[in-house]
């Protein structure tokens, strides 16, 4: 379940993963165009007791010492001296600030008593000199202090054919790989911060009882619908059960939940798909029914009238409640608002409560438009 979640969300937001995506390899493919190549040379160096020093046994012994790595470590030292670097490019006549843009490593071979070191820079030529050179320096130093084991060169460095860096195909092929690890992340993490805002929207727009918007994101969405269509028909209708004034505060929350949703599954039962509902107080639905004249919203609101006068039971409370609904409507004009809609909107459900022949009241602008109780 978790795992079709996370598909779900990676759907969603697809074109966040191919933009990270392309974007990564934007980012490598101009890297590698305006990027130095670097060309890398390796010197290999070999490390073995003296014969002219050590015979018979203690050739063993020496070898057994070297076991230890504590003597090929020194040597590796000497290869990373700064003061060998230095006289080495004295030696050559290579400034210091050119030698800054190699880089100079040596490392103890596994399981091997050889050291290779190894010379990185934008010039293959002086990067194998580098390495020789630093090697043959180490050696003269090397055999001076420590007689009793030889170092000497086994593979010299030679100049690379080819840089090791820039790859373009290499840098563009993990680009992508990285691109798709990122922008699947940066999907998943979007969507789970859009979410909760989602879901904390939905609740800021709806009534927790009966899951329709609330008053004020109602009120809201009319002004909008009146200010996107200013020359379009619209009507508007409050919804009254004045039977629930009484009923609603002796049941228990479950019980007036499910009331109040069967009530909303009435008005959405006799309503069109792009038709409004909101909760407009606790006793009352206010409609909103985009591009509807004032007869056809009449009508609209007679249905309703007609199905809420039959009494509602509520599921495992044997009580059946009579809701004595009253509908108060009113057709958009340019020259009302729409807090003028709904005020007048109350106006007309006011009259339908005073009048009990005509519960179902529609106002037009200049002359209100009543609906009789037989419609």
């Amino acid at each position: 379940m978790e795992i079709r979640l996370y598909l779900e969300m990676l759907r969603r937001s697809w074109w966040m993963i191919v933009v990270t995506m392309l974007a990564a390899l934007n980012v490598a493919l101009v890297s590698a165009y305006f990027a130095t190549p670097q060309y890398q040379s390796n010197a290999r160096f070999i490390v073995s007791p003296n014969p002219d020093l050590i015979t018979g046994r203690d050739v063993i012994n020496s070898l057994e010492a070297l076991d230890k790595r504590s003597i090929i470590s020194t040597y590796a030292e000497f290869l990373n001296s700064r003061r060998i670097l230095q006289e080495t490019l004295n030696e050559i006549q290579v400034s210091s600030s050119e030698a800054e843009q190699y880089t100079i490593t040596t490392v103890v071979l596994p399981d091997a008593n050889i050291l290779e070191l190894t010379v990185s820079g934008p010039n293959p030529d002086m990067a194998a000199l580098l390495a020789n050179s630093i090697g043959k320096r180490a050696i003269d130093y090397i055999s001076r202090l420590y007689s009793a084991y030889d170092i000497s060169i086994l593979d010299p460095a030679g100049p690379a054919p080819t840089p090791f860096s820039p790859q373009p195909v290499r840098d563009a092929g993990l680009a992508l790989v990285l691109g798709l690890i990122g922008g699947t992340a940066l999907a998943i993490v979007s969507e789970q911060i859009r979410i909760p805002l989602e879901t904390y929207r939905q609740r800021f727009r709806t009534d927790n009882v009966t899951g329709v918007f609330n008053s004020r994101y109602f009120r809201t969405l009319l002004e909008e619908e009146i200010g996107a269509k200013p020359d379009e028909l619209l009507s508007v209708g409050i919804v009254e059960m004045q039977g629930l004034t009484e009923v609603l505060p002796t049941l228990p929350p479950i019980a007036s939940q499910k009331l109040l949703r069967k009530v909303r599954d009435i008005l959405r039962k006799e309503l069109r798909g792009n038709d409004v509902i909101g909760r407009w107080n606790e006793i009352s639905f206010a409609i909103m029914l985009p591009a509807t004249p004032g007869t056809a919203a009449s009508r609209t609101f007679q249905r309703i009238y007609q199905a809420l006068c039959e009494q509602l039971e509520i599921e495992g409370y044997g009580m059946n409640i009579a809701l004595d609904p009253h509908v108060g409507g009113a057709v958009f004009s340019k020259e009302l608002s729409a807090a003028d809609l709904l005020s007048q909107s109350e106006s007309a459900l006011e009259q339908a409560r005073r009048d009990q022949q005509k519960p179902v009241v529609m106002w037009q602008m200049k002359s209100p438009f009543l609906t009789p109780k037989d419609g």
